[in-house]
Order: structure tokens, then C-alpha cells, then sequence
């Protein structure tokens, strides 16, 4: 099966006061190997950037001048994701944000959720279950696993994906696991 390691970031933590998705990282695996085929696309949200969010992905208001609306994209986003698996780390809060997303995008009445459109499979419980008792958080995995990442301030949507994509492969070839929660 076709996998996507995917990633998103917002502009705050909390849907309920309006947060939205301001980037997609995605990175395609085909038979355990990268295809080099990769999705990366930042989104105008129509709102500001929680400070504290900003902190932690470094992306500001002002560098989504100009961007599409998540709407805008819609059907080349799904085109990417569409029959695969998604690996999602910590998958409740990115698949909340993208079933928002395309609340928002179809209105209420025809929106399809993201799970009707691929598989999804939340690599932290996978991580929890191999490594009880540990930190698994994507950079703890890629410290466990020897996997390079750059510095927090040159991450972006699509370079965490990526590590996660690495991270996945290397959990299937160290624990002959499948990349299933």
C-alpha cells in the first residue's frame, strides 16, 4: 500500500477558538522506499499566529502573504493523499485539523472526512508501544533511530514529515514491525 507520512502545523493548539492549518508537509513511501514524491504547500489562514505556536514551527503571518486558502488547493491536496496511508504522529490532532479543514472548505452538509479518503495510522501509539516509557516524540525517535533532522528554526511541515517518513522505515527494518499502531 501506498503510504504519506504527513505533517501539518497551525496557528494555535485549539480548534475551538478558530485555529486553522497553515501548512502540509507530505512525503510518499511505496514498497518501504522513498519515491521522492513529496507534497509541501503553506496556507494564508485569515488569522493571526498564536505567539506560542510561532515559537515552535517559527512560521509568522506575514510569510503566508499571498498564500492559497486551504480551499484553494482542496482537490490537490486530496489528489496526493487519496488511497494511501497516512502516518500521522499523534494522528487525533492532525486529522482534527484536517476534517476542519474540509468542513470548512466542502461546507457542513458534503464534507467527506480525511479517514474516508485514505487510511490513517497514528505512528505515536506505534512508538509508544516499542519504546514504553520513553519519550516519542518525532526528534526523540529520530535521536533513537540515527536520523538527521535539521535545527528547529529550518523546520518546516515538509522537513518533519520527512523525519517521520525515516523514522517509520527504520522501525520496519530494526523491529520487522509494521507500520501499524
Amino acid at each position: 500500500m501506498r503510504k504519506i507520512a504527513l505533517n501539518v502545523e497551525t496557528t494555535g493548539l485549539d480548534l475551538s477558538e478558530g485555529h486553522r492549518i497553515i501548512a502540509i508537509g507530505g512525503v510518499e513511501i511505496v514498497d518501504n522506499r522513498l519515491t521522492g514524491r513529496c507534497y509541501d504547500q503553506y496556507f494564508d489562514p485569515g488569522r493571526e499566529i498564536d505567539p506560542m505556536a510561532s515559537a515552535v514551527h517559527g512560521i509568522t503571518r506575514h510569510m503566508l502573504k499571498g498564500k492559497p486558502r486551504f480551499g484553494d488547493v482542496l482537490s490537490e491536496f486530496l489528489g496526493f493523499v487519496r488511497g494511501s496511508e497516512l502516518l500521522i504522529h499523534n494522528a487525533p490532532f492532525d486529522v482534527a485539523y484536517l476534517d476542519h479543514e474540509l468542513m470548512r472548505a466542502y461546507g457542513n452538509k458534503h464534507a467527506p472526512r480525511i479517514e474516508n479518503c485514505c487510511t490513517i495510522n497514528d505512528t505515536l501509539m506505534l512508538a509508544r508501544r516499542l519504546h514504553p516509557g520513553r519519550k516519542n516524540d518525532i526528534d526523540s525517535l529520530c535521536q533513537r533511530y540515527g536520523i538527521e533532522t535539521p535545527p528547529h528554526t529550518n523546520r518546516s511541515a515538509l522537513s518533519d514529515a520527512r523525519a517521520l517518513a525515516q523514522v517509520c522505515l527504520a522501525i520496519w527494518s530494526r523491529h520487522q514491525e509494521p507500520i501499524h499502531a
